[in-house]
């Protein structure tokens, strides 16, 4: 074994001695390379090698090779400075690729099953171009037919790298004929086909010949209808008026006139065309997987997204051959009702929940309760309603329900009472239980007992629920303003604080978020108005104005003024307030009004020498 080692090592002399002289490597650096290397050979050696050998190895050298790589880049700039030419190629250049290969071809050799192996290599070689793909993926067909990831891997090189779809397309097929209950072949399978057929098509558009695409606009209904109702905003590259307002007739290469008939039929023989691909390969693997739900669901989605001739009515029909074969099966119902509103994308995207679809999803849950009334029908159901209510992730309370929740709570509390009068409740929904009473309890509490409450709590020991109820109702405008309207009450009575929690600064924080700086000043100063409005009131609302000020608006700047004479007329010795007003002025007001603040402090305070001590004169 030690003889073969270093036979291997005497054959790396030159690549190394390549390396020390182009200035790649210094002689240390190749003594730890060849120490590296003979580690490594001699475990390759050893009776039984472990497939993570192979790996570190090819790992080492892999990233040796890369060094190299940056190494040759930075001597070859160094010789354009200096007006040399660039450096030729030598041994050293493809040594380490050659290497790398014969490490893999060892390993598969060893380890012709290991499948994430093999698709290593085929990166490897796709990226380093080494012309020996072709090789390894016929070998790896012959070893593993049953493996689907094979055939697709190798249609797609073929495809994409080479441009062969005849070649991809007998892949496929021969894959198919192996696999013929593999799902992901298929959908890859049509995926291909549509693919090839839009290429052919989108070089028609560019060549004048047709125009369009067999891809679905991904739009919403809602923004085609605005654009429909707004064209003439719009214009495309395909429609050119003339002065009189009359449509030009577009003319060929020749100039002569293109008859509008024929680019439309050559858009429907493109349509249809595809529509027959789809229905021989959908109707090839319903035949072949009759049972899986899945495989049609990924059809459903590819067709959605399609433009082919007579979309809508292949739509409904896949939708009937679902409902025939699965109108049993829960999960069928449940995507079913959840495709109605889109749900996953809308709550993902944070978009606006629209009520009128919701609806149509509660119908077809409860089409499916009459059909199948078991309690997996109804946790499906339950949980539909409760993303709607509490889109959340996190634990459901009355802080993370949504803004339809006076919609739908009474709903999902209804599919609750319903399943538990069958007693038909599975673990899943018994799970919900707590939760959903918990909602129950909260939302009831808030409606019938919030006013009472916070009117007669101190604010000192209420914050707490004043946050979640101002949180709960920041989306119920009646509501919230009722609330703001409630909040004068304690704060007349208990006054406002001089730090920490504020219940007037957190209020006038959440209007300017909801409704900008100018309600938010209207709020400020009704709460300024009350007897003792604290500090903190003061401080949030200074804050705010200085924001503003600092962008250059003068009107804040002058609100910040007044708001801090206002303050220190009543904590005329709060150094850190003095302190505050001064570097105002010195950053966004004038050096007149900072050095009457200056002086105004020194006269007001005690003990000025902390106003001067930390102060930036």
């Amino acid at each position: 074994m030690a003889d073969i080692v270093q036979y291997k090592l005497e054959r790396m002399v030159d690549e190394l001695e390549d390396l020390e002289q182009r200035g790649l490597f210094t002689r240390q650096e190749i003594a730890e390379i060849v120490k590296q290397r003979r580690k490594f050979e001699y475990r390759l050696k050893r009776p039984s090698p472990l497939k993570e050998d192979f790996v570190a190895y090819i790992e080492y050298e892999t990233q040796l090779d890369a060094l190299r790589t940056l190494r040759k880049k930075s001597v070859t700039r160094e010789l354009k400075k200096q007006g040399n030419k660039n450096l030729r190629k030598s041994k050293s250049d493809l040594a380490g690729l050659i290497r790398i290969i014969d490490i893999y071809e060892l390993a598969l050799k060893r380890y012709k099953g290991d499948i994430d192996l093999w698709f290593r290599y085929l990166e490897f070689c796709r990226l380093r171009k080494n012309g020996r793909m072709k090789k390894a993926l016929a070998k790896l067909v012959r070893l593993h037919p049953k493996v689907a990831g094979v055939w697709i891997y190798a249609a797609a090189w073929e495809f994409d790298h080479n441009s062969n779809v005849v070649a991809a397309r007998a892949l496929m097929q021969e894959g198919l004929r192996f696999c013929p209950t593999s799902e992901d072949l298929w959908v890859e399978y049509l995926r291909m086909e549509l693919t090839y057929l839009n290429k052919l098509k989108a070089r028609k558009v560019a060549l004048g010949e047709d125009k369009g695409t067999l891809t679905r606009d991904p739009r919403t209904e809602d923004d085609k209808q605005w654009k429909d109702e707004n064209k003439e905003l719009f214009m495309t590259l395909d429609e050119k008026e003339d002065n009189d307002g009359e449509n030009v007739v577009p003319e060929d290469n020749n100039g002569e006139n293109v008859e509008p008939d024929e680019s439309q039929t050559n858009q429907e023989l493109f349509a249809d065309h595809g529509m027959d691909i789809f229905r021989t390969v959908y109707g090839g693997a319903i035949e072949a997987v009759p049972s899986s739900l899945n495989l049609r669901k990924r059809f459903f989605e590819i067709l959605e997204g399609t433009n082919l001739s007579r979309h809508e009515d292949m739509c409904k029909e896949v939708l009937y051959d679902m409902k025939r074969d699965f109108s049993t099966e829960p999960g069928f119902w449940d995507w079913l009702a959840r495709r109605e509103c889109n749900l996953e994308a809308v709550l993902e995207n944070g978009q606006e929940i629209k009520i009128p679809l919701v609806e149509k999803a509660i119908q077809v849950y409860e089409e499916a309760l009459m059909s199948m009334p078991c309690g997996t029908m109804f946790s499906l159901y339950a949980s539909f309603l409760t993303d709607i209510v509490a889109p959340k992730d996190e634990e459901i309370d009355i802080t993370g329900l949504s803004g339809h929740a006076e919609n739908f709570l009474p709903h999902l509390l209804s599919v609750y009472e319903r399943a538990e009068s069958m007693r038909i409740i599975t673990e899943d929904l018994a799970c919900k239980i707590s939760a959903i009473m918990g909602i129950k309890d909260s939302y009831r509490n808030f409606r019938h007992h919030t006013k009472e409450i916070l009117t007669k709590v101190p604010v000192s020991k209420s914050e707490n629920l004043w946050l979640k109820a101002l949180k709960f109702y920041a989306s119920k405008r009646r509501y919230f303003d009722k609330l703001v309207e409630i909040s004068f009450r304690p704060l007349a009575r208990d006054g406002g604080s001089e730090s920490g929690f504020s219940l007037s600064s957190t209020i006038v924080g959440f209007i300017l978020q909801k409704d900008g700086i100018h309600k938010a000043r209207d709020i400020y100063k009704r709460f300024l108005a009350l007897p003792h409005p604290g500090l903190a009131l003061y401080r949030k609302c200074i804050e705010l104005e200085t924001d503003l000020a600092s962008k250059g608006d003068k009107d804040s700047l002058a609100n910040a003024r007044k708001l801090y004479e206002s303050a220190l007329a009543t904590y005329d010795q709060n150094v850190g307030l003095w302190q505050d007003y001064y570097r105002m002025e010195t950053n966004v007001g004038t050096s007149q009004k900072a050095t009457a603040v200056y002086w105004s402090a020194m006269k007001t305070l005690k003990d000025a020498s902390e106003f001067t001590a930390t102060l930036d004169l």
